[in-house]
């Protein structure tokens, strides 16, 4: 099993940018897809994930409101649409699938698979 990440970048303030993640091996629709990020000096945290049975999303309260997770079933794709990114939002981005969204928001130790970091600096 693995996931393709992409996306990431540099911003300013305000900015957006979208991530995006595509398993192989593993099917969205039986899978529950999601992000976490590193900050410098923080612990990796779970901020969004979606459930692949029937499509219920998550969000931390950081990105509530910013942050937009989607998938494609047709393409086996979650994206996470990234609007007025802050500079509190730079970080290491990770996708992750677990078998549900319970094993996801359970921590890092609840994921099955992981995607190769991908960074998002926003600054001014």
């Amino acid at each position: 099993v693995q996931l393709q990440a992409s996306g990431g970048g540099s911003v300013h303030p305000g900015g957006s940018l979208r991530l995006s993640c595509t398993p192989s091996g593993v099917s969205l629709d039986d899978n529950a897809i999601g992000w976490f990020r590193l900050a410098p000096g923080m612990e990796r945290k779970e901020i969004s994930c979606i459930s692949g049975k029937d499509g219920s999303s998550y969000y931390a309260d950081s990105v509530k409101g910013r942050f937009t997770i989607s998938r494609d079933k047709d393409k086996n794709t979650a994206y996470l649409q990234m609007d007025n990114l802050k500079p509190g939002d730079t970080a290491v981005y990770y996708c992750a699938v677990a078998p549900s969204t319970v094993r996801l928001r359970f921590g890092t130790t609840g994921v099955d698979y992981w995607g190769r970091g991908t960074l998002v600096t926003v600054s001014s």
